[in-house]
């Protein structure tokens, strides 16, 4: 019996000229049968499972299926900033600002509603009066989710979704997370204050909460995201601080924290390079870890489920990892200020696969299908050249599509077991874009501007080659002769006239160039001349003394390479200290070979010619 054939996956992106949804590779085109709102999409967000869509429009929102691109629920509701669903789209939540009404002692205004998506019903609405984390938080089996207020958490229960069934009560509690695994364990943040340090503390939601499970404190830590496996059996505790007590960064200071929910073992991640942590991704397999950190170039290391290292990918200015849905594939990017380049690591055999560069990338995502990764370049980050790119695993862009206004763009959510993992790496396809010539300039000896032209010592010299400049064939820096003023006394005005000449001599010598040789016209009048075997070109003097234009070109030229090279050692040493250093000053000392061969070249030039 056949093997079923996977469907290709989805995205969906809108732009300034509407919404639009798109199969993707091998074949991307537009889906049919999905009609396009005529209404301005303000966003647009996927369920969990891939089996809903839903759109915010200005007056209202508009749930889709994504399998009939039918309408399933529309919500009334003006106003909406924000939607999210819960875990398996059975419920989602709205987000409105909060609103100050005459009578909000007795009623206020509830802008934070939760909906049951098959009825359209409303199942509970709360005050919420900041944006940020807005939303309640959900079990994996969508039995329990919960809300934050002051200092504790209520729990609700499907059985009565409008009544607290639980709550856990804590000092300064500030940030919690439940797993995403099946059993249900909420993490709860307390953060360091008047010298107390900061504390993590995981507990059963279905417990009493009177002791907990794990915990751990520590200090300089003011906030954190929770980063659970898969299984839920372990979650990461990334903190950050607003302030960098040690000075070294203007962005605060970040540690990494391991916890199990069994208790039985937590520990801060050890990081042997100083600077920030970047990025942070579980591997599917809730087995191992992968983090970006320190200073550029970054260090991306592969830890264990003790939180010990396992394997060293190197330094590169990356700020980004991610793994493909069946953990085989490891990517890890740079971008924001960085260059853009995205490196593809085999897992199995710590193989780097390919280095694809995407400069002004602002999304970078891995297809549910796990053999494609989407980058795109949106109107928020960058006003031109946007569009989305989708690329094969092995470095093959197989689709293009330039955007003029490109506001959002996100693959369709699908299920693990849609795309089972293949038992081999699938080779490179077709592209299908047209390709690009490659324009390769001839390598050659390098030639100072003021040489370029000339006759050249290997060959005949090209057409123009016996042209000499003749404007000024006084040595550079040198003051013009003074002409001496008419004197009543002709042998007075000379005896002044060979005095001049003396002190120019005299200045010539001092600064090593060679001086013009003095003789007498028979009549008291001296005449101005060049030593024996130097001839005078307006370029260069064959007796060792530079001249002229060309010679000057060459020096300004020299000063100019060797400030480049003082900047890029400059750069190293910053490096080497730890600070942080922009992307231009990284691209400036990748250059560092090529000025070094520039400046080799010119120092022969200025060789050949005599000139010190």
């Amino acid at each position: 019996m056949a093997t079923a054939v996977p469907p290709p996956p989805q995205f969906a992106y809108r732009s300034n000229t509407g919404f639009q949804v798109a199969t993707g590779p091998p074949e991307v085109k537009n889906v049919e049968g999905f009609v396009s709102p005529e209404d301005d999409v303000r966003t647009f967000v996927y369920s969990p499972d891939g089996r809903f869509l839903a759109l915010l429009l200005p007056s209202q929102v508009r749930i889709h299926c994504t399998s009939t691109h039918r309408q399933v629920l529309v919500l009334p509701r003006p106003g909406v900033l924000e939607i999210a669903f819960s875990p398996n789209g059975n419920y989602v939540s709205t987000f409105e600002r909060f609103v100050k009404t005459a009578d909000a002692e007795t009623n206020p205004h509830k802008n934070l509603v939760l909906w049951d998506v098959s009825t359209g019903a409303e199942i509970n609405a709360f005050t919420q009066k900041q944006q940020q984390r807005w939303n309640v938080e959900w079990t994996r089996d969508e039995s329990y989710y919960a809300k934050l207020v002051t200092n504790e958490i209520q729990f609700f229960s499907k059985q009565d979704f409008t009544r607290v069934c639980s709550r856990l009560k804590m000092e300064g509690v500030s940030h919690f997370g439940l797993s995403s695994g099946q059993r249900a364990i909420v993490a709860v943040f307390v953060p360091e204050k008047k010298g107390q340090p900061a504390s993590v503390k995981l507990y059963d939601v279905l417990g009493n909460f009177a002791a907990p499970l794990a915990q751990k404190s520590f200090f300089r830590a003011d906030s954190c995201v929770f980063h659970w496996n898969k299984l839920g059996t372990a979650v990461l505790v990334f903190t950050h601080t607003d302030v960098d007590a040690t000075g070294k960064s203007y962005y605060g200071e970040t540690n990494l924290y391991y916890l199990a929910i069994a208790g039985t073992f937590d520990a801060r991640v050890e990081l042997n390079k100083p600077g920030p942590i970047h990025d942070v991704s579980w591997n599917p397999n809730s087995k191992e870890f992968v983090v970006v950190y320190g200073t550029m170039p970054a260090q991306i290391t592969l830890f264990d489920h003790r939180a010990s290292p396992l394997y060293s990918f190197g330094e590169a200015p990356r700020n980004v990892c991610q793994f493909n849905a069946h953990g085989r594939l490891l990517l890890v990017g740079g971008f924001g200020n960085l260059a853009g380049d995205i490196d593809i690591w085999d897992r199995k055999n710590f193989k780097k696969l390919v280095t694809i560069n995407a400069p002004n990338t602002s999304v970078c995502e891995w297809a549910p299908d796990g053999r494609y990764v989407m980058t795109a370049t949106v109107y928020k980050r960058l006003k031109v050249d946007n569009g989305v790119k989708l690329w094969h695993h092995t470095g093959v862009c197989v689709d293009k599509r330039d955007v003029k206004e490109l506001h959002q763009v996100a693959w369709r959510p699908a299920p693990a077991d849609l795309y089972p993992e293949p038992r081999s790496l699938s080779p490179p396809p077709q592209s299908t874009l047209p390709a690009v010539p490659v324009v390769t300039k001839p390598a050659g000896v390098y030639r100072p501007p003021g040489a370029r032209g000339m006759a050249s010592a290997e060959g005949s010299a090209p057409p123009g080659a016996n042209f000499v400049r003749q404007r000024d064939q006084r040595v550079p820096g040198l003051s013009g002769e003074k002409k001496g003023k008419k004197k009543r006394n002709g042998e007075q005005g000379g005896q002044n006239q060979n005095q001049n000449q003396q002190q120019q001599q005299q200045q010539r010598s001092a600064n090593g160039v060679a001086a013009p040789t003095t003789t007498s016209n028979g009549n008291g009048t001296p005449t101005t001349g060049t030593p024996t075997g130097v001839t005078t070109t307006g370029t260069t003097t064959s007796g060792g003394a530079p001249g002229g234009a060309y010679a000057q070109d060459l020096l300004k030229k020299h000063k100019n390479i060797s400030k480049k090279l003082k900047a890029i050692e400059d750069i190293k040493q910053k490096i080497a200290r730890g600070e942080k250093v922009e992307l231009t000053q990284l691209k400036k000392m990748e250059g560092e070979q090529g000025v070094k061969k520039e400046l080799e070249g010119l120092e022969g030039e200025m060789r050949r010619l005599g000139m010190r």
